[in-house]
């Protein structure tokens, strides 16, 4: 049977996008992404709960992301679940799951050339979408 990694979110940016170029040419822009639920307790009190996300994005959404995202700013990112380990300083091995990002949709208004966006009311306006497109390597085919 097939299986299924598939993650939509939509909420806000925790801080702008950290871009580092790595060897190869490659970039990856990482930031967190805050979403919310709500719910009442046994009072009858309503209670915010806040989930932190850590997402990365690559080669050319990395640098839409870096260009474009803005600390606060409301974003819909459609990806996948990855968990990776690695070595910390004192050799001890550290879990990090993250969200890659495949798709990123500006919602609330259209950017500008600066990376400012504009300040029309968001229902006037069409998200602005940057999606990853496969390496040919990735392809079914």
């Amino acid at each position: 049977m097939a299986s299924v990694n598939k993650v939509i979110l939509i909420g806000h940016l925790g801080k702008d996008p950290e871009v580092r170029h790595l060897e190869g040419g490659n970039s990856v822009a990482n930031f967190t992404m805050a979403t919310n639920e709500y719910y009442k307790d046994k009072q009858g009190n309503r209670v915010e709960r806040t989930e932190w996300h850590t997402v990365a994005a690559w080669r050319g959404l990395a640098e839409l992301a870096e260009k474009y995202l803005r600390k606060g700013q409301q974003v819909y990112v459609e990806g996948r679940i990855r968990t990776r380990q690695y070595q910390d300083k004192d050799n001890q091995t550290r879990y990090v799951t993250e969200i890659v990002a495949e798709e990123i949709s500006l919602l609330g208004g259209r950017p500008h050339a600066e990376g400012q966006l504009a300040a029309t009311p968001a229902a006037a306006e069409a998200p602005v979408t940057f999606r990853q497109e496969p390496e040919l390597d990735q392809l079914p085919f």
